[in-house]
């Protein structure tokens, strides 16, 4: 009698166990895998995707990241079989040479409105919606910079100079967002004559073109380079770490770009992707942009920032995004042709 009641309580306890495990498995089912291609730098995408987990377990993101130029790259050669779900965190100049290409979802995310309308894209309802802005600036070793008697830069025209021969190095703007924002906001400072002879000028001190925008800061952060060109954000972080670097923002103006994101056209995955937009228009996102980037979507959500100066907005230049899309097949091609031979190995 023991023996059967035993062999029922074991079968009763198996069965318990067996229908957990299938409710279990139900629910990991139930989440749904959005696939997201990003740019964003790749130390900061565990913080965004834990934040928005908070607010929906439901969803797992599968980050697939690389730098601007290569990401854009991706996306267009698997315009008729995409893969991603959703862009985010991309250059808007990438966005609009996308959408040219008819290869976003219009979608007006909950609380748009409360945008900054130049991050958001002219059609109604938009094809893409900005997060921040990301800004050039310098890195300037001191350490190095002194022991080789090389002086801090003030001005991109300081960068031309002859004590800086073999001392720069700066994003290569065919792989690099970063780059590309270098590139087309001198050409569109000093005009295109002025501007490759800018290049020209100084090219004979670049020292090498990274693939990476972050890369030429890192560079100077480790000593490796006196000047690295690249953005804001990855300089006033090392500085704030305690590299001995300087950020330098150039006299003459700085060249800018936004981050942006959209819905890829063909999603099997539409209402997560919504939600995913939803989330990176939020007062939320917007306030978790800003620890990094001291201009953001929403307006009244930005908050100073080490390291950067307090007028970065009036320094920015009046970049013109539409012309930076529509030109950049021609300016990569003629950069190429002029500059690539110093470009780094992958």
């Amino acid at each position: 009698m023991k023996s059967v009641q035993l062999l029922q309580k074991i079968k009763k306890t198996a069965l318990t166990l067996g229908l957990a495990s299938l409710l279990g498995a139900g629910s990991a089912l139930a989440a749904t895998e959005l696939t997201v291609y990003t740019a964003v730098e790749s130390d900061d995408l565990k913080k965004y995707a834990e934040r928005f987990n908070k607010a929906h377990p439901d969803i797992q993101i599968r980050w697939v990241r690389d730098s601007t130029g290569v990401i854009t790259a991706r996306l267009l050669a698997e315009k008729n079989n995409p893969r991603a779900d959703v862009i985010w965190g991309l250059a808007a100049t990438s966005l609009l040479i996308l959408d040219d290409e008819k290869m976003l979802h219009p979608y007006a995310p909950k609380g748009v409105e409360k945008l900054e309308s130049k991050f958001v894209s002219r059609e109604t309802p938009p094809s893409w919606v900005g997060m921040d802005a990301w800004v050039a600036a310098i890195c300037y070793n001191t350490i190095e910079g002194q022991r080789r008697g090389i002086p801090k830069p003030t001005s991109w025209e300081d960068l031309t100079r002859p004590e800086y021969r073999g001392q720069v190095i700066m994003p290569n703007p065919s792989s690099s967002g970063t780059g590309y924002l270098d590139v087309a906001s001198w050409l569109q400072l000093w005009g295109e004559e002025k501007g490759w002879d800018y290049m020209d000028r100084l090219h004979q001190n670049i020292s090498r073109y990274t693939h990476s925008g972050s890369a030429p800061c890192n560079l100077a952060a480790s000593g490796e380079a006196v000047v690295g060109v690249s953005f804001a954000f990855r300089a006033a972080r090392l500085k704030t770490q305690g590299a001995p670097v300087e950020v330098v923002f150039p006299s003459e103006g700085l060249g800018w770009d936004m981050e942006a994101a959209a819905i890829v056209k063909g999603t099997k995955n539409m209402k997560a992707a919504q939600t995913l937009m939803d989330w990176a228009v939020s007062r939320e996102a917007n306030e978790l942009y800003n620890e990094g980037y001291a201009v953001v979507a929403m307006p009244g959500v930005a908050k100073p920032l080490p390291n950067y100066p307090a007028d970065i907005l009036d320094r920015m230049i009046d970049a013109d995004f539409s012309w930076a899309a529509l030109n950049r097949a021609r300016v990569l091609q003629e950069w190429q042709r002029r500059y690539d031979g110093k470009t780094e190995k992958r």
